[in-house]
């Protein structure tokens, strides 16, 4: 086929769709109108069926008409011109008809069942040969208690004959959405379905307390505002699901007529997303009016939670108000978000798979609340699996914040254990300078028992000066270090070398039985000295000359002891040093 003829054929075949499209258009502004559903058959080969390609529909524009009104407009219903058993937020009476017939053998009730418990009230007429067999009542404003049949949904068995034609009318409602999913299904069916549900929906809501548990937990263990934020999601959430799938007038109040607090959940919801986004972010770091914003935010969706449980506003009034406020988080942290993503940082990356998801599930909400998407299981609850699975993704960005805490609680430790080793340490020798001996000496003081003796020894090196004039203050410095290094080397390892400046050192030994013992442990101190020392290929001698107190003998507090020690080590130096003094009482004024 040459490229001429297959171009000519491309454009044949799009103004064939363009005039297809256009005549689907203008079928309704001609007049030209769908053929009537036939009567919907209940074939005992199927368990459930879906009454909608059967429904004709009439407006009420002043919900003012009964069923007697409605008859005589009979040739006025038309087949809905909406989205699949979904016709949106209106503000009319819906009247709906469907025309019944039952096969002359037939097995079993039939269940007439409308899936969709936010629907404030539906009146439901049965009628054969015009005559009205059954009328009942139904919707969230009848309590649980007084329905036709116990259930989460809106059912009520119908009282069908074998062989017999029959009219249901149904009168429709609500301050919430028509979202209309109409089954005529067998009893056997509509319980197994139940089940499944029920299940499936007690699990998430375990998963959501669950989830709201663990994060009170977790701030009551590390006092971070946003596991209270994260909380606040999931019970939000949580609740609008509760209530949305007819489980709370069921389980919690099935005496009473309960208000649907669906928009309370979802703006709970949003009072915790924002101040959550915020904090995860540091928005108000980095842009204080994008942070002022959502805070503010968050106060907007409280107060609108306060007036819609307040009665101040109506239902439509909050659905609004969570319609409107839902989407700012997103918009205002956006910028923040896309920025540290860019840089790689983690929580942005987690938060942007998050609001993906949940935006695709929010739109598709937002449809079949409006009307513009068709009502089905997969669409009435792809908005819950979104929330959760965004749920979830928070659950991951708090694990990473916790990881983050404990890596800047590790380094601030760090970080303070080193100042404190600066602090407390000599920079020379990395022996402990005065701050450190006199926290070391402390403890040790207090773990004094009895029959035992803890020694303070002052050393003073003899001569140093003369070196450290002779060869230079990094020939002294050196001398010094190698000096620290010989009395760590002298003494056990329980003992402690520290420096308190110049050529001053003091040597702190616990445990010690008496005088002899420390006598001993002075001498090996002493006689380390005897051996010169190698500094920049000089031999070099320095002395040391000691003067040493025991506690609790001669004090019980380190300011004490050193006064006796280096009073002590004076005197062995007027005495012609390198030797060892014991303090004497009396010898220095305490």
């Amino acid at each position: 086929m040459s490229l001429d003829v297959v171009s000519k054929f491309k454009a044949w075949w799009t103004r064939a769709l363009a005039c297809a499209a256009l005549v689907l258009v203008l079928l309704p502004a001609l007049g030209v109108a769908a053929p009537p559903p036939a009567a919907l058959l209940l074939d005992d080969t199927q368990t459930a069926i879906e009454a909608w390609p059967a429904m004709t529909l009439l407006s009420d524009p002043g919900q003012a008409w009964d069923l007697a009104d409605v008859k005589a407009r009979a040739s006025q219903f038309r087949p809905p011109d909406t989205a699949y058993a979904n016709l949106g937020v209106r503000a009319d009476a819906v009247w709906l008809r469907l025309s019944v017939t039952v096969p002359q053998r037939q097995q079993g009730p039939w269940l007439l069942n409308i899936n969709y418990p936010s629907i404030s009230r539906i009146d439901v007429y049965l009628l054969r040969d015009g005559a009205t067999l059954q009328h009942a009542l139904l919707g969230e404003q009848v309590p649980f208690n007084q329905r036709t049949l116990p259930a989460r949904s809106h059912a009520m068995p119908l009282a069908l004959e074998a062989g017999g034609h029959y009219e249901i009318y149904l009168r429709v409602v609500s301050s919430s959405s028509l979202v209309l999913p109409i089954t005529l299904v067998k009893e056997g069916r509509f319980h197994t379905d139940e089940a499944r549900i029920q299940l499936i929906q007690g699990v998430l809501t375990g998963v959501g307390l669950c989830l709201i548990v663990y994060s009170l937990a977790q701030w009551v263990s590390v006092r971070d505002q946003v596991f209270v934020h994260y909380s606040a999601v999931v019970f939000g959430t949580t609740l609008f699901f509760f209530v949305h799938f007819g489980l709370a007038q069921q389980h919690l109040w099935p005496d009473m007529s309960l208000l649907n607090l669906s928009p309370a959940g979802a703006l709970i919801a949003e009072v915790g997303g924002f101040l959550f986004t915020e904090r995860v972010l540091g928005i108000r770091a980095i842009n204080p009016r994008r942070g002022q914003a959502m805070v503010l935010g968050s106060m907007l969706a409280a107060a609108a939670t306060l007036a819609f449980v307040a009665g101040v506003i109506s239902y439509r009034t909050a659905q609004l108000a969570a319609t409107l406020l839902g989407p700012w988080p997103f918009f205002l942290a956006l910028p923040t978000a896309f920025a540290q993503a860019r840089r790689g940082e983690a929580v942005a990356r987690y938060v942007f798979v998050g609001w993906t998801v949940f935006a695709l599930s929010t739109i598709e909400f937002v449809g079949l609340l409006r009307g513009f998407v068709p009502a089905n299981a997969w669409s009435r609850h792809f908005f819950q699996f979104g929330a959760i699975f965004e749920m979830c993704v928070w659950m991951r960005v708090l694990g990473l914040r916790s990881a983050e805490m404990r890596s800047a609680a590790r380094r601030f430790n760090a970080e303070r254990d080193a100042m404190q080793r600066l602090a407390n340490t000599d920079a020379l020798t990395s022996l402990p300078n005065r701050r450190g001996l006199s926290e070391a000496a402390q403890a040790a003081l207090k773990a004094i028992v009895p029959g035992k003796s803890l020694v303070l020894y002052m050393l003073d090196l003899d001569g140093f000066k003369a070196i450290n004039d002779h060869h230079g203050h990094d020939a002294g410095d050196e001398l010094l270090v190698a000096v620290a290094a010989r009395l760590r080397a002298a003494v056990r390892a329980s003992d402690l070398v520290a420096r308190l400046g110049g050529d001053e050192f003091v040597v702190m030994a616990e445990g010690l039985a008496g005088e002899g013992e420390a006598q001993r442990l002075g001498q090996k101190l002493l006689n380390e000295f005897q051996r010169d020392f190698e500094i920049n290929g000089h031999r070099c001698h320095v002395g040391l000359t000691i003067g040493y107190a025991l506690a609790p003998q001669d004090g019980d507090d380190i300011t004490s002891l050193l006064k006796r020690a280096d009073a002590a080590m004076y005197s062995g130096k007027q005495a012609g040093r390198h030797c060892m003094r014991r303090a004497e009482v009396g010898l220095v004024e305490v």
